[in-house]
């Protein structure tokens, strides 16, 4: 893939992306706040599941970018697929996939965790990875933190 096909990729790949993250941050501010809570777990569940699937997106995008080995479409992408990717890739980027995984997948969606902070975090761990496939004319795809 040439430079330039690469950024007309990432910028449609960067827009959708965006779209997922703009969805959960409408969701999350659906649930009202309870001095340090979220006072609605089901709204910060539904917003945690759409951030993490975005996050998925972006490490997707970012892999086709740098010719990681994808699996067929018979084969299920796991946390374990993603991991050992992320982290021969960059080792900075797989301590933010931790935690994005750990807050948002896990804490966030499965349990149910209503901690603004705990929460306000793993966004905002899943914004620095998105950043990766950020394309240099982004115009397009308007970012909204």
């Amino acid at each position: 893939m040439t430079i330039g096909e690469q950024q007309i990729f990432l910028k449609k790949e960067y827009a959708e992306v965006v779209r997922y993250m703009n969805n959960a941050k409408d969701a999350l501010q659906k649930s009202r706040k309870n001095g340090s809570h979220y006072a609605d777990k089901k709204y910060v569940r539904t917003a945690c599941a759409v951030a993490y699937s975005g996050v998925l997106l972006a490490l997707d995008a970012w892999f086709e970018t740098k010719d990681v080995q994808t699996l067929s479409k018979r084969q299920r992408k796991s946390i374990d697929y993603y991991k050992r990717n992320v982290s021969k890739l960059d080792k900075k980027m797989s301590d933010r996939f931790d935690t994005v995984y750990n807050v948002l997948h896990l804490s966030g969606y499965y349990d149910g965790e209503t901690s603004i902070k705990v929460i306000d975090g793993g966004f905002e761990s899943a914004y620095e990875i998105i950043e990766k496939i950020k394309p240099e004319d982004a115009e397009a795809a308007q970012e909204t933190k």
